[in-house]
């Protein structure tokens, strides 16, 4: 699952960059403390300082957190800041996660809450199952 249209973003902390690059270097997400294992030998210490640099890059919208997983992915879509909900397909096999967007589903979840007397400020749906390549003929 690599990202190749994010490089460095200007404007990010050593840590930050730090941070980015492991998520955009990744071949599945990555929980905090994986993070913190992966960058040790670059001056991180404490878990601390990798939650403080994911908090930002979700902020900025340049990762998004896996409620399932209790980890983190690089963003696969530049376009995905202007987009309320976002659906990740997560295979159960290789892990391999795929950021998927639909305007009629975002229009009809918009909709429901709407209707619901919810105002919605985001949403992140989490599909598990396998993908393309590990599902059984």
């Amino acid at each position: 699952m690599k990202s190749d249209h994010h490089r460095s973003p200007m404007g990010l902390t050593k840590n930050q960059t730090l941070v980015f690059g492991a998520l955009s270097h990744a071949e599945g997400p990555l929980s905090a403390y994986a993070i913190l294992d992966q960058l040790r030998d670059k001056g991180f210490r404490a878990p601390l300082q990798v939650y403080r640099a994911l908090d930002k890059l979700i902020s900025l919208g340049l990762i998004h957190r896996l409620e399932s997983l209790n980890s983190f992915v690089a963003c696969q879509h530049p376009e995905c800041d202007d987009r309320e909900s976002m659906v990740f397909a997560i295979c159960e096999i290789c892990g391999k996660v795929s950021e998927l967007a639909d305007d009629s589903l975002e229009n009809q979840i918009k909709t429901l809450a709407k209707r619901n007397g919810f105002s919605m400020k985001t949403c992140a749906i989490e599909l598990r199952g396998h993908c393309r390549d590990c599902r059984p003929n």
